[in-house]
Formats: structure tokens, C-alpha cells, sequence
């Protein structure tokens, strides 16, 4: 995949930023967000590191609380690396990377499409946690020759904040990375996909609920008393890391079923008319003919758009005699033409490429068999 129009060297327009994100410039090709739940975890690292900048420079009055969100940016650059090196793995693999966004809880990055073997998808994940510990280890060695001082405070959270990143991120569990490294693992073994993303949703599952039960256990085993913020956290942690695995495993499971669907064996009939019949007409016809789609054809018998049943719909019907068919119908660009024989994750990644509620199903040797709907895959999904 590219992120340019080899053709004409411009780039491609970009997707429209999420609501309450910000961009603040580019890495690794992608553009970087941040979002407004960031200064919310900047100004708790200020709150909660306050008392401890006090005690090593004391005097500073609310200049403490400057200095707590001065170290959360710099945490906060840490984290980018982590998600730049991902964004820099997909890339390499050839998949185009829209965003990289820092929020509360960490960062995201938005890489279009999956990967393709167990091999990508594990490196494309390890690289993550592999760049925080390499962080977290540098900071490390700078520990000994770092003099006392604010700079010292920093560095030594620089390093404890990275390798305790890097490594609560190789846990097994979705969405964490070490979760898409336990399903590269179990795809490898077992040769599906979808039952290494089910293993590692049921991880981030196990995981969620062990997080959940921390802060009651937590000071029987570190002798460190449980705060209420350590409950919210403790909360709010569990139910990311909880959601997270379960739209994992929902989004597995529906495309074990859509593997099952063959384009064929749901294509509806279809009449072909000319594109300036009457709109009421062209649907008389259909109805005696007992089809159910509408291509129109040009004089030649050549496939021109097929009929939008949303766009029939909203249609009057008092206009219909007066309106031609083409007047709701969507004209057949490339990604409207399927083969019939497409089924599974293909006919998926067609759909997405190309929204449609209609498609026009093709045979090897161009001719219409009939036509594709939305709403027809989507019953037979549901029903599996």
C-alpha cells in the first residue's frame, strides 16, 4: 500500500481528525493526535508527583505542578517512540498508517488492514514493547551518572514508567501488544487467525479481571496502602483492557461466520432495463419478473448502475412515473463490480473498501449474474 498517488505525486487527502484530538505534527509518515483526555492524566501526574518535587527542590511553590507536567510530556514523547515504532513495522510491511493518537491511557495507532501472515502481526506488535524497554534500559544508565535533582527524579521515572510499560505490554491478553503476539503465536499453530485473536481476547479478559482485584490484595503484598485513586484507576484500566478483548473476540466470531458466506449463493435476481425507462415502470417489470435488483444497460446490454433500494425508498411515489430509473441508481465504479465467486474475508475487505448497499456480481467472463446486497450478507451473518 502507498500513502501517495504515484501518478500524480500529491498525497492523498487526509481522514478527518477524531473529535476532542488535536494534531501536532507527523511521525513515520503519520500524522500525530493528541487527545484532550491527555491533559486529564498530565494534570494527575503533576497532582500526584507534586509532594516529591516539593521535597527535592523545595521553595517552588505552583512552579511544582509545572514541573509534574513538564515530566508528563516527556513520558508522553517515550510513549510516541513506542507508537512510532509500530507505525515504522506496518509501514514496512506495506500498510498504510493513518494516525498515531496519545490519549489518557497510552497511544494508539491507526495501521489500515491486518496483517497478512503471524509473522507481521507479531512483529508489527513486539516492536512496541521492545522500544519502551530499550527506553526504560537507557534511562537506566543514566541513573548512575545523573546528578541529584529534578533531572534525577526524571530520569529515574523515565526508566521505571518504560519497563513497566514495556513489560505490562507483552501480557497475553487484547488489546495489549503482548496479546497480538499470543495470537501470532496461536495462528502460527493452528493456522487461524480467528482463534489466536479468541485466545488473546479471552487474555485481556483474564487480565481486566486481575487488574480489577489488585487494589484489594495490593497492600497485603507491597505493604503499600490502597488510595481511592488507586480504585478508580485500578477501574477505569479494567474496563478499557475488558472492552477491548470482547469487541476482539465479537469482531473473531462474526468473521469465522462471514467465511461461511459465498456472494453466489446470496445474489438476488436481477432485471436489466434501459437507464431512461420510468422509474414506476422499471419496478412493475422487476415485480412481474420476481427479481430483486435493478441493473440498468445501455443500448449495447453494457452494466451501467445498479438500482440504491435506500435511494428507491426515499423516492415519492407519486414522482416515480416521472422519473427516470437512473435517477436512484448508483453508477458502477470499480469497486461496485465483485466476481461471484468472492466469499469470506475478501467479500469483507471489499465492502470496506468500497461502501456500498448494492454490488453487481460478475462471472469470469464479465457477464451479470446478479446482484450483491448489504443488508442480505449481513442477514446471513447473523444467522450463523
Amino acid at each position: 500500500m502507498s500513502s501517495s498517488d504515484p501518478d500524480s505525486g500529491r498525497q492523498p487527502p487526509r481522514a478527518p481528525r477524531p473529535r476532542g484530538t488535536f494534531r501536532i505534527g507527523t511521525i513515520a509518515g503519520s500524522d500525530v493526535l493528541v487527545s484532550s483526555s491527555w491533559f486529564l492524566v498530565a494534570a494527575l501526574i503533576a497532582f500526584v508527583m507534586a509532594p516529591r518535587v516539593e521535597q527535592i527542590q523545595p521553595g517552588l511553590g505552583g512552579w511544582k505542578y509545572v514541573v509534574g507536567v513538564v515530566f508528563a510530556i516527556v513520558l508522553y514523547l517515550a510513549v510516541l517512540l513506542h507508537e512510532a515504532s509500530h507505525a515504522v513495522a506496518a509501514r514496512h510491511y506495506g500498510f498504510e498508517v493513518h494516525s498515531i493518537t496519545l490519549h489518557f491511557l497510552g497511544g494508539v495507532t491507526a495501521i489500515e488492514g491486518e496483517a497478512r501472515n503471524p509473522r507481521q502481526e507479531f512483529w508489527i506488535a513486539v516492536v512496541g514493547p521492545i522500544t519502551s524497554l530499550a527506553v526504560g534500559g537507557a534511562a537506566l544508565a543514566l541513573w548512575f551518572v545523573t546528578p541529584e535533582g529534578l533531572l534525577l527524579l526524571t530520569v529515574q521515572g523515565l526508566a521505571g514508567a518504560n519497563i513497566l510499560i514495556g513489560l505490562l505490554n507483552l501480557v497475553p491478553g487484547l488489546p495489549l501488544d503482548g496479546g497480538r503476539v499470543l495470537k501470532a503465536g496461536v495462528w502460527k499453530l493452528t493456522g487461524r487467525v480467528d482463534t489466536g485473536v479468541v485466545a488473546a481476547g479471552w487474555g485481556g479478559r483474564v487480565t481486566a479481571l486481575a487488574v480489577l482485584v489488585w487494589p484489594f490484595v495490593q497492600e497485603s503484598v507491597t505493604d503499600i496502602e490502597t488510595t481511592l485513586l488507586d480504585m478508580v484507576l485500578a477501574f477505569v484500566i479494567a474496563m478499557f483492557l475488558w472492552t477491548g478483548a470482547s469487541q476482539a473476540i465479537a469482531a473473531a466470531r462474526i468473521r469465522t461466520r462471514l467465511g461461511e458466506v459465498v456472494a453466489r449463493d446470496l445474489a438476488r435476481r436481477t432485471l436489466a432495463v434501459p437507464d431512461d425507462l420510468p422509474l414506476a415502470e422499471a419496478i412493475r417489470r422487476a415485480r412481474d419478473a420476481q427479481a430483486g435488483s435493478i441493473v440498468t444497460v445501455s443500448s449495447d446490454g453494457r452494466p451501467l448502475g445498479v438500482v440504491d433500494e435506500a435511494a428507491l425508498r426515499a423516492m415519492p411515489e407519486d414522482r416515480r412515473p416521472w422519473v427516470a430509473v437512473s435517477a436512484v441508481t448508483r453508477t458502477l465504479e470499480a469497486g461496485l463490480r465483485l466476481p461471484v465467486t468472492i466469499t469470506g474475508s475478501e467479500l469483507l475487505h471489499a465492502i470496506r473498501r468500497t461502501p456500498a448497499s448494492e454490488y453487481l456480481l460478475v462471472e469470469p467472463d464479465g457477464s451479470v449474474y446478479g446482484v450483491l446486497a448489504t443488508a442480505d450478507v449481513e442477514r446471513a451473518v447473523r444467522a450463523g
